[in-house]
């Protein structure tokens, strides 16, 4: 363990990978305070320093994801899946002895807190699922599961610069996918700044180990609705009509609920993290008022 004067820092061994994640203690003067974890996939911790900065009356959990940053795998080039995260997470909150806990969860890390409270509904009190990308219960599933298959193939296929490239035209889109949509050509890397060398890496957290197995998971949706956790499927105002907003409609209304809107689009919630300025203030009050309901 490793600490600074406000964030200590622990590892935590789990099948295939080694875990690293941040625990800030709340500013409350030694009175008991409510665990609230931040995640994301494939972000790491570094993307939540500004939100974590908002809930200073909470312990707050970040972590990175194995395969991301800190957490290592022992082959980085293999797939890393919902049910593998679901249990990474799983083994910190039992490390922390802190169930149940309130988790935020985006993107990618939405699908694998989903995972979790099929398994463990008992370690989570409320869920806040920030547009899961789940491509697997859309309308046009066959387009939008095809449209993420091709983002790994392009990036297997020609690198980094291009399979990233797609992926950009793919969360912007708006709107349902068809398979000959999916099936045209990566646009050129260099119309978003992007490289157009392979460097011959294959390793990239998103594009090699997590594009496929996030978008095509489909939740258990049946334990989900028999779940002791409460859950909240939440979409950013700025996003409606791409694939992670769709998913989080489409997951809401699988388990009979509406969905709550959050400020700003997929990032929302960040302030300079990941070169995305979002909308952190609103987005965290917005926040603080869906876990006070609870």
């Amino acid at each position: 363990m490793t600490t600074t004067a406000e964030v200590s820092t622990h590892t935590l061994d789990a099948p295939g990978a080694r875990l690293t994640y941040d625990v800030r203690p709340a500013d409350v003067g030694g009175a008991p305070a409510p665990i609230l974890f931040l995640i994301g996939s494939p972000m790491g911790a570094s993307g939540f320093g500004t939100l974590a900065g908002h809930f200073t009356d909470r312990i707050v959990v970040t972590y990175d994801p194995r395969g991301v940053e800190r957490s290592v795998k022992a082959d980085p080039a293999s797939e890393s899946t919902p049910d593998q995260h679901a249990d990474d997470l799983q083994r910190i909150i039992a490390a922390l002895d802190a169930g149940p806990v309130d988790l935020f969860a985006s993107s990618g890390g939405a699908v694998n807190a989903l995972a979790l409270v099929a398994r463990h509904p008992e370690q989570v009190r409320t869920l806040v699922a920030h547009e899961p990308p789940l491509a697997s219960i859309l309308p046009d599933r066959e387009g939008a599961m095809a449209f993420t298959q091709a983002i790994q193939d392009t990036y297997v296929r020609s690198g980094f610069g291009a399979g990233m490239a797609q992926f950009i035209v793919a969360v912007s889109y708006q709107g349902e996918i068809n398979p000959a949509f999916a099936a045209r050509p990566a646009p050129d890397p260099a119309m978003f700044g992007l490289p157009t060398q392979d460097d011959g890496g294959r390793t990239d957290p998103l594009l090699g180990q997590n594009i496929v197995s996030s978008t095509h998971y489909e939740p258990d949706f049946d334990a989900l609705r028999a779940a002791s956790t409460r859950i909240v499927i939440g979409a950013g105002v700025a996003s409606e009509g791409q694939m992670a907003h769709r998913g989080a409609v489409a997951a809401a209304e699988r388990l009979g609920t509406a969905v709550t809107p959050f400020p700003g689009d997929h990032g929302g919630f960040q302030g300079d993290e990941y070169g995305h300025p979002g909308q952190p203030d609103a987005f965290a009050a917005t926040l603080r008022a869906v876990l006070a309901d609870a």
